[in-house]
């Protein structure tokens, strides 16, 4: 996509006192974006900056530097869509970069379909959600599209839930998931007449994005492009409805149970809706922690609204062990992501939070196990994920894909009856969500561990299961994050250029550049080593945020009689950590 600055005229403008002459077009662009940007919020917050970059000292250059930023690199797709803070300027996350998107996805929509493209939206609780979400269902309506907006905040695996129900062209839902406070941002989904089957509610990959941006790029200015409020519908409750009366069927509820569980929802918006599949899946039981309950843009009690971040379950375990519970729920705030804890046995009061792998191993046994599976169900996962769904996929007799990173991938695997990533994502009802589903997961898992308490055991002998089956796969995630996006791909290109030859004393057998594609993958940015003892690292920057990434996996074989070997794995994951952090310039 072409940078907005880049279209303008800018012989006319002159620059202003204190900045150089090269600096014109750039000052133009932002003057232009200001002239036609629809909200008056951000057109003080950038006016502002324009005025003091025009003084002398610190201030100026800092108040300059900033417009840089944000008039640099227009957002463009990636891993999960537009995500970015909010502010004005396009390369921030304001209602300008989201009417423009709307007139380019539109347009595309239009180009292929025709008039009366069916275009399903809906949003989140952060700050700006609302707004964006009308604003995007104005546009659709005016460029000659159906909109059906969402009537109130709810969780993202909903609206891709609604992209198949209604089987509608495209879904947009503007969500930064678990992002800081500070971020917002905007996914698209394609489905009906414009994806296949099994990438009917997925989210966009290649060639649709680029086509897409495209016609962003080409889209006039935010304030001229078409807008009809009035034809919008509304959609109601009936969707909340439809989502729950599927997860009942699916999820195959139990007598009530006593077990007591406890349920965060990290000031998102998928707190009641969560509690209400529990209910209804037979779980009377259920604790949400009150200061986390209802959702909150500003997320107050937690530093990251991320349940993988230390200490965002801080509440959550303090609830659950003044209330005795069995089982603790964490869905991250649009409730596509879910983290599981359980008690430890042998230390009264302690809880262990379990790893996204592991629940993913857990929920692939559960689901591998049910009858009725069809010829050619295939189990899937992302290719940072660990190595142990495809054992378990392979002892039921299942099929089993790798794909790249994100659920845009997994989602679209053909047959797929199951696919997760470790960063707490699972999908397990593809045929009504193509998505990661934190709220379908989290009734599974109940259900697994009430089965599994009526024959007084629990999930974690699961676990050890698994490990006697297949070996003890333990991993474990390193991120270095920067200041930019541009210093951790410094960093990433550093390190491929000159890879280790032994890790953690063994040595370094084989490194795969992913750049390359594989006989099953498109090229993708990662790198790939694996050593003799059997560890793999993978190393990637991530495609949501300024960060580098990680990903070891260490595997020990278990003999039926021998007690698991978790503390040898932990050790051994250590020793990979510590020599990938001085490895890593940052």
């Amino acid at each position: 996509m072409d940078s907005p600055i880049q279209t303008w005229n800018t012989a006319h403008e002159t620059p202003p006192e204190g900045v150089a002459a090269d600096s014109a077009a750039l000052m133009a662009g932002v003057r232009d974006w200001i002239l036609h940007d629809p909200d008056q919020t951000t057109r003080n917050e950038l006016q502002s900056l324009v005025d003091r970059s025009s003084g002398d000292g610190l201030g100026a250059s800092k108040a300059f530097t900033e417009l840089e930023n944000r008039f640099a690199v227009p957002l463009q797709f990636g891993t999960a869509g537009l995500r970015a803070a909010l502010g004005g300027g396009p390369s921030r996350m304001n209602r300008a970069v989201v009417i423009r998107t709307t007139a380019g996805l539109s347009r595309y929509l239009r180009d292929q379909l025709g008039e009366g493209f069916h275009v399903v939206i809906g949003f989140d609780a952060r700050h700006g959600s609302a707004q964006f979400a009308r604003d995007a269902a104005a546009v659709v309506v005016a460029a000659g599209g159906q909109a059906s907006l969402m009537d109130s905040a709810m969780p993202t695996p909903v609206l891709s839930f609604a992209v198949r129900h209604l089987d509608a062209d495209a879904g947009v839902m503007v969500t930064a998931s678990h992002n800081p406070a500070r971020d917002n941002g905007y996914k698209v989904y394609l489905g009906g007449r414009i994806a296949s089957e099994s990438g009917k509610g997925v989210q966009i990959i290649a060639p649709a994005d680029r086509e897409i941006s495209a016609r962003v790029s080409t889209a006039p200015p935010a304030d001229l492009v078409p807008y009809d409020a009035a034809g919008v519908v509304v959609i109601g409750p009936e969707m909340r409805a439809a989502y729950l009366k599927r997860l009942a069927v699916t999820s195959r509820p139990v007598p009530t149970s006593p077990m007591r569980i406890v349920v965060t929802p990290l000031h998102g918006v998928g707190g009641s809706l969560c509690q209400h599949a529990l209910n209804q899946a037979g779980f009377a039981n259920i604790c949400l922690v009150p200061e986390q309950a209802d959702p909150d843009p500003d997320f107050p009690t937690v530093p990251f609204p991320n349940p993988e971040e230390q200490g965002s379950l801080d509440m959550a375990t303090d609830l659950a062990r003044a209330v005795d519970a069995e089982l603790l729920i964490a869905i991250d705030p649009d409730a596509d992501r879910c983290s599981i804890a359980v008690p430890e046995p042998t230390s009264p009061g302690e809880w262990r939070q379990l790893t996204g792998d592991e629940v993913g191993a857990l929920l692939g046994e559960f689901i591998a196990g049910r009858d009725g599976h069809t010829a050619g169900a295939t189990m899937a996962n992302s290719i940072v994920s660990s190595r142990l769904l495809s054992k378990i996929a392979e002892f039921h007799g299942l099929q089993h894909v790798i794909t790249l990173t994100g659920f845009k991938w997994i989602a679209r695997t053909e047959n797929l009856i199951f696919g997760y990533e470790e960063a707490l994502g699972y999908c397990t009802d593809p045929a009504a969500v193509r998505d990661k589903d934190g709220i379908s997961a989290a009734v599974l898992i109940a259900l697994m561990a009430d089965s599994l308490r009526r024959e007084g055991r629990t999930i974690l002998d699961v676990l050890d299961d698994l490990a006697r089956r297949h070996g003890l796969h333990a991993t474990r995630q390193l991120s270095f994050h920067t200041e930019e996006r541009d210093q951790a791909r410094r960093a990433f290109e550093k390190f491929m250029a000159s890879p280790p030859t032994v890790l953690a004393g063994s040595p370094v057998r084989s490194v795969t550049d992913l750049s390359h594609g594989q006989p099953e993958l498109p090229p993708s940015e990662g790198l790939i080593l694996l050593t003799n003892d059997n560890d793999r690292i993978i190393v990637r920057p991530s495609g949501t945020e300024p960060k580098l990434k990680c990903y070891l996996e260490t595997i020990a074989p278990v003999s039926s009689a021998s007690p698991i070997p978790t503390e040898l794995v932990q050790l051994r994951l250590d020793e990979l950590a510590r020599d990938m952090r001085a490895l890593i310039d940052l």
